[in-house]
């Protein structure tokens, strides 16, 4: 444990964990490290909220972790051509890491996809190419275009490196709380789901060696307009099933049929956590709020859980005298609130 301490606040302090054999091979921008910081909420919920903030990591999102971890196994493999469909900040992680690693990039997006986001892909190199539909079509689309070509398909759960990037997260969390301290709850935002297979693999991991008596519940959040894993958990399916006519403002949790959804499923369980939905109004809202009255600029899906806490203490979920903590997965740039706002409508009747 001395020899953790003792190195750089990134995540290749815990180096020995991850599958990178030749630390020649670490294609690194810093990533890691993120801060855990207090977050306000009112005083008679008896709740104590913090945040864990991935949004200042390079790139702006969490993807920076897994993307880091992929990008340096396939430079240790020898691969040069690497390409992922995304919504957006996995397609900017793997545009970064691609050009810090010298390999190519290519990112597959849906049409419509925030035009800053794909230019800031094409600045770090990478060939861009929107096509129609949501993540799951524009999948199809980019491996099979791809087939033949030699590229390493690097989508979310289709190789085994991202996830243990992802690992990562769980592991800052017991260094930073420590293991007799940490939080009740951790509530995050689910799309593809990797952040919470990622954690709890890091957690089984430091409880199968006696680091760990027990785990925080995961709790997932996706939004009403497409919530795969959490129907799947309030109906307790043994599956995800796709979600018809999927629809957010947070692209990043426009997931209709995630690839690794038992996996998910196992993982949430596994903690006895469950999941929640939340409306795009809520969303909006709270990155509101979040920015207004925290100091903290979130991207939609990331204030995805701040939005959740309402539900999550009426139902019982979470209680008065817990500490939960909110992953914050990414930046709110160049996400606008009041065109998010705009783009909503009018507000129903309360």
């Amino acid at each position: 444990m001395q020899r953790i301490r003792d190195r750089d606040r990134t995540l290749w302090r815990y180096r020995e964990l991850l599958p990178v054999k030749d630390d020649r091979h670490i294609v690194t921008l810093g990533e890691g490290g993120s801060p855990i910081i207090e977050v306000a909420y009112p005083a008679d919920s008896g709740l104590r909220l913090l945040a864990k903030d991935d949004g200042g990591l390079p790139t702006g999102s969490f993807k920076a972790r897994g993307m880091a971890v992929a990008v340096s196994r396939c430079v240790e493999l020898g691969l040069t051509d690497l390409y992922v469909p995304t919504a957006g900040n996995a397609g900017l992680a793997l545009a970064a890491y691609a050009a810090r690693g010298g390999r190519r990039a290519r990112v597959y997006v849906p049409d419509g996809t925030l035009p800053s986001l794909i230019e800031s892909c094409r600045t770090f190199g990478a060939d861009v190419r929107a096509r129609p539909g949501t993540l799951r079509e524009v999948g199809a689309a980019a491996r099979a275009e791809e087939k033949g070509s030699g590229g390493f398909d690097l989508s979310t759960l289709r190789e085994p490196y991202r996830v243990e990037g992802k690992k990562t997260m769980g592991l800052e969390i017991v260094e930073q709380f420590g293991p007799e301290r940490l939080p009740d709850a951790i509530v995050y935002p689910t799309g593809g789901g990797t952040g919470l297979i990622g954690m709890q693999r890091a957690f089984e991991l430091l409880r199968s060696v006696g680091l760990l008596e027990s785990v925080p519940r995961l709790y997932a959040v996706q939004a009403e307009g497409c919530a795969p894993v959490v129907r799947a958990l309030r109906e307790e399916a043994p599956r995800v099933e796709p979600w018809a006519d999927p629809h957010t403002v947070a692209p990043g949790l426009l997931v209709p049929a995630p690839f690794a959804g038992e996996r998910i499923l196992e993982a949430v369980r596994a903690t006895r956590g469950s999941g929640v939905t939340v409306s795009d109004r809520a969303i909006v809202e709270a990155m509101r709020s979040l920015r207004s009255t925290q100091g903290v600029s979130v991207s939609p899906e990331a204030a995805a859980p701040f939005a959740a806490i309402p539900e999550l203490l009426r139902t019982g979920s979470v209680r008065p005298g817990e500490t939960v903590l909110l992953y914050l997965t990414g930046a709110g740039l160049p996400f606008s609130v009041d065109a998010l706002s705009g783009s909503l409508g009018p507000a129903g009747p309360t």
